[in-house]
């Protein structure tokens, strides 16, 4: 049963952005909301305000004006090294480009933001999270010994070990082959269903996202689609629209 409380909450955000006597609108007034238990694919055209919107739920950046809220913490009253606490608490995070630590094994890799954040590594729950994403049996390989799939299986790992509130996943599939890619979407589906955890995934690809309950859709720096139970068709026409508008 998918829960409904909310995790991240956007109200009226704004974000710009200057370079020389240039102002960008990368966010202009966006409230959303993601809930517990559910999947929300992030789309848009490029410079749409994708992985700004991500980056100020986050709370990797700040907004200008308006709200975000994480698990009922107003992050914009928070101060480092606050924000870093409340960060490694309750997000986990998976990029395109995996960030793993060549010099460190899979289970290493795995247990560091425990380490960073001052918590006794929980070696057993790492261990189990690293075979329930097909690597049990791996924990003492180096990433220079992995596939690039397996590699991004190590990142969700790594993301889920931290049992966070949600996980912020920033084109996890992009730098993948279709197989792997739908490995790894079916993994952040299992988050979702498995742990309840909130997933938020910017991408560029509608098969992608059509693995999500919901597809929100930027086009500067504003919602102009929000589509429950997509399809990848469905994403597909809606984003072609938005592209010549």
């Amino acid at each position: 049963m998918i829960a409904t409380a909310p995790v991240v909450e956007l109200a009226d955000v704004r974000r710009t952005y200057r370079s020389g006597d240039t102002v960008t609108r990368a966010l202009d007034g966006v409230s959303l909301s993601f809930a517990t238990g559910t999947f929300t694919a992030v789309m848009g055209p490029s410079g749409s305000g994708k992985s700004t919107l991500l980056q100020c739920a986050a709370g990797l950046d700040r907004a200008d004006s308006g709200r975000v809220t994480l698990v009922g913490q107003e992050l914009g009253a928070l101060r480092e090294p606050r924000l870093t606490v409340v960060r490694r608490k309750h997000v986990g995070f998976v990029f395109q480009a995996y960030n793993l630590i060549d010099a460190l094994t899979v289970e290493q890799n795995v247990l560091l933001p425990q380490r960073l954040a001052g918590a006794r590594p929980d070696r057993r729950w790492a261990r189990e999270v690293l075979a329930k994403v097909g690597l049990g049996g791996r924990e003492r390989a180096r990433p220079a010994q992995l596939s690039g799939g397996q590699r991004q299986r190590v990142a969700l790992a790594r993301a889920l070990a931290g049992r966070p509130a949600v996980i912020f996943a920033d084109e996890p599939t992009g730098a993948l082959d279709l197989q792997a890619g739908r490995e790894v979407l079916g993994l952040l589906r299992r988050a979702v269903d498995e742990f309840a955890t909130a997933v938020v995934m910017v991408t560029h690809d509608p098969a992608a996202a059509a693995w999500a309950d919901r597809a929100v859709i930027l086009a500067d720096g504003q919602i102009v689609r929000d589509l429950p139970a997509p399809t990848a068709e469905l994403i597909a026409k809606e984003m072609m629209a938005v592209t010549k508008r």
